[in-house]
């Protein structure tokens, strides 16, 4: 028999980044946080050459206000219709107008040609906006790390420091949103609970699909 070892397999909380999501913000394993902005998207190519260097020029003095990185994020996922499917087809086995039946029917066979030329894609975008006090203040380093870092090596944070960090944090986010609406998008932050079903659902695509989350309120996370 082969007494070796098998390597024990890291859970997906253990390979994260992430300490915890709280107070509609996302609290990463080195004490910075981050705010996550849903952003809506433009055919830039249906602008004309006026509109489309007004908008070039913006999102350069945009860029240029900000003191800070972003992170842009395109997510592409398939479209999940299965349901809209069996729909259409019980609603034309239900149909008792012959020609309504017909047309659901066609409808039915094109989507289904469709699907089989190509996936159906959906994207959403979104900006992550970071704060980290050690970029607003000069503190010694052990003094940071000790504010920051438990025993354990978890992220210790103070209620108070969570109001700080939040409140710095959601400047930002509202300078961020101002200079994208400038440009012509609108941004909206997630909130607590929208954050933690996008990352449940970056992470886990094929499990999201069948095993939706559950309550947020009844989730117990390991401490």
């Amino acid at each position: 028999m082969n007494n070796k070892k098998l390597p024990t397999q890291k859970s997906t909380q253990e390979i994260l980044n992430i300490s915890d999501i709280v107070d509609d913000m996302v609290i990463l394993k080195d004490g910075t946080v981050r705010a996550v902005l849903m952003v809506s998207s433009i055919n830039f190519a249906l602008k004309n050459q006026d509109e489309q260097e007004s908008m070039i020029s913006g999102y350069y003095s945009f860029l240029n206000s900000l003191s800070y990185p972003l992170q842009i994020v395109i997510q592409s996922r398939n479209i999940d219709i299965d349901s809209y499917i069996e729909k259409l087809d019980k609603l034309a086995k239900q149909q008792t107008n012959e020609l309504l039946r017909m047309q659901t029917l066609d409808y039915l066979q094109f989507i289904n040609e469709l699907l089989e030329l190509q996936a159906i894609m959906t994207k959403k975008f979104y900006v992550v906006v970071p704060y980290s006090v050690a970029t607003q203040f000069k503190r010694n380093f052990f003094t940071r790390l000790s504010d920051l870092f438990s025993a354990s090596g978890e992220i210790s944070m103070k209620k108070k420091q969570l109001i700080e960090y939040r409140d710095q944090l959601y400047r930002r986010v509202v300078q961020v949103q101002d200079g994208l609406e400038s440009i012509g998008l609108q941004a909206v932050p997630l909130d607590t609970t929208s954050l933690i079903e996008l990352y449940y659902n970056s992470y886990n695509p094929e499990v999201a699909k069948s095993q939706k989350l559950k309550d947020i309120d009844k989730l117990q996370i390991d401490q």
